[in-house]
């Protein structure tokens, strides 16, 4: 049972490397497409960012170890089958530079993994709906709404500037924002895989098994050790630093040709948002976050400067992932299962 603990906590570590440069484009797109910072530079501030949000706090992480299923009902294989789920649908979604949810990728992946192993009931579907559905719609919506009128606001405020003084001042403001924006990432996103983890590990002490010290091992069920913490933050920074073209790209230049100001605006709306959420225990999307808010400050342009054909299709990918995961993680519990039995 070590063993299979080991390869769990080691997959754990993938997906939150995956899921690091899968979402560095949520930290630097906006400041790389401006021009503001070459990719190299932002990257790195990224990932050293990345880290220090990560090991901020680990409220999020509780709600992802407890918040979802009973630990108790939980196995080793259970872990590894929603981890394997969200891995395969966050690299299928980088590899087409579509922007979607690893949040949502993960919480998926352990509904469909619970779901094959437990049956239905055992999943706590009213959670998915006030911690991850709700969530899903009104993060988005606030950003979007805060982008715009930030971008409305600073449209009024430096209406008498000149505009090489405009530009200036919002290269420097935007570096500013890339930085709240990246230790917001890291202070939701790292914790979700510190909550799976730390699930992983309650499901080994239920299990009554020994092997492991005890300070390798969480005190309750959603208590997170230390070394979960610095492991996680570690991984996650680690894959930020690999980047994310592919992905910086779409959002960066494809939703709309976005300013030094505007970067600045939705980069802003978009850390306020996560860090409100990393506070008080939500695991929300950061992709959606910072998407919502580049329309935004689009939109307080005019609506036809926000490219809605490739929006609609971001949209499409962020309803898709939580079933898609959930079915690939279905299908891994069900290969677990015939490869190593029910344990």
């Amino acid at each position: 049972m070590v063993s299979l603990l080991i390869a769990v906590i080691v997959t754990a570590i993938i997906f939150d490397y995956i899921n690091g440069f899968h979402d560095a484009a949520n930290a630097i797109a906006t400041v790389v497409s401006t021009g503001v910072l070459p990719m190299r530079t932002a990257v790195m501030l990224a990932a050293i960012l990345n880290f220090a949000g990560a090991i901020s706090g680990t409220a999020v992480a509780r709600t992802i170890a407890s918040g979802f299923t009973d630990p108790a009902i939980v196995t080793q294989l259970v872990v590894l089958a929603a981890l394997i789920g969200a891995c395969i649908w966050n690299i299928i979604t980088w590899w087409y530079g579509i922007p979607s949810s690893s949040s949502h990728a993960l919480v998926g992946g352990l509904a469909g993994a619970v779901v094959a192993h437990g049956g239905v009931d055992a999943f706590y579907w009213g959670a998915l709906v006030k911690k991850i559905l709700v969530p899903l719609v009104l993060s988005p919506t606030l950003g979007f709404v805060l982008a715009f009128f930030m971008m409305v606001g600073l449209t009024w405020f430096f209406r008498r500037f000149k505009p090489a003084i405009v530009h200036t001042i919002s290269r420097r403001l935007q570096l500013l924002s890339a930085m709240m924006m990246a230790f917001s990432h890291g202070s939701n996103d790292a914790q979700k895989s510190m909550g799976i983890i730390t699930l992983a590990l309650a499901a080994f002490v239920a299990g009554g098994h020994v092997g492991l010290p005890a300070w390798m091992l969480p005190t309750t069920p959603e208590s997170v050790p230390q070394w979960v913490v610095i492991v996680c933050a570690a991984a996650i920074g680690l894959g930020t630093a690999a980047g994310g073209k592919r992905i910086i790209k779409t959002m960066g230049t494809k939703i709309i040709r976005i300013s030094p100001l505007q970067g600045f605006a939705a980069e802003t709306s978009g850390a306020v948002t996560i860090l409100a959420a990393s506070q008080l225990g939500i695991p929300v999307s950061t992709t959606h976050c910072i998407n919502a808010c580049i329309m935004g400050v689009g939109a307080s342009k005019r609506l036809s400067a926000v490219r809605w054909g490739v929006a609609t299709n971001i949209l499409v990918a962020w309803v898709v992932t939580l079933p898609a995961s959930a079915g690939l993680a279905w299908v891994s519990m069900l290969a677990l299962d015939a490869m190593f039995g029910h344990i």
